[in-house]
């Protein structure tokens, strides 16, 4: 892209913006493809630059509330794993005792697609809960650990039905 235009769509944006970031912008409009599509990328950029700023600062900073930390979703998905668990198990108990009338489950071969899609989201959340923890607990430790209680919570009470019925 030709100096000149590079300067210019540089002065675009504000100018708090332009003290922080003109001097490598205006280099990387230089050294890229000077099209019409950058033209109009840089010149919306530097329009929404100026409705709603950029705030600077730490991308990882800790996050003081729980609240914060439940809406990842390293750790909602992992209960929500468990309660869908839980879910298909008191469903299937149910169906099961509408037409059979008793919990008392004869052992098969097979133990059936619902004991095997309870396996998988039981299983599948450890990596997921493995993840949440390695990444949140040096950041927020207190909030990690309160999710991470949940975890369990939620957990054991989709395991619940499996050690008292025996399915």
């Amino acid at each position: 892209m030709n100096r000149i235009v590079a300067h210019l769509l540089t002065r675009l944006y504000p100018s708090g913006w332009r003290e922080r970031y003109g001097v490598e912008f205006e280099a990387l409009l230089r050294d890229g493809r000077g099209d019409l599509r950058t033209s109009a990328n840089v010149l919306w950029s530097a329009l929404r630059e100026h409705v709603i700023p950029t705030r600077g600062g730490n991308m990882d900073q800790p996050i003081q509330s729980f609240g914060a930390i439940i809406r990842r979703p390293s750790a909602f998905l992992p209960i929500a794993m468990s309660l869908t668990a839980l879910m298909m198990l008191l469903g299937a108990m149910a169906s099961y005792r509408m037409t059979q009338g008793t919990f008392i489950i004869a052992r098969e071969p097979d133990e059936g697609a619902i004991a095997h899609l309870w396996q998988i989201l039981m299983a599948g959340q450890m990596p997921i809960i493995a993840l949440f923890a390695i990444k949140w607990l040096p950041r927020s430790p207190r909030q990690t650990l309160s999710v991470l209680a949940l975890h369990v919570g939620a957990a054991l009470a989709s395991m619940a039905p499996v050690f008292f019925f025996n399915l």
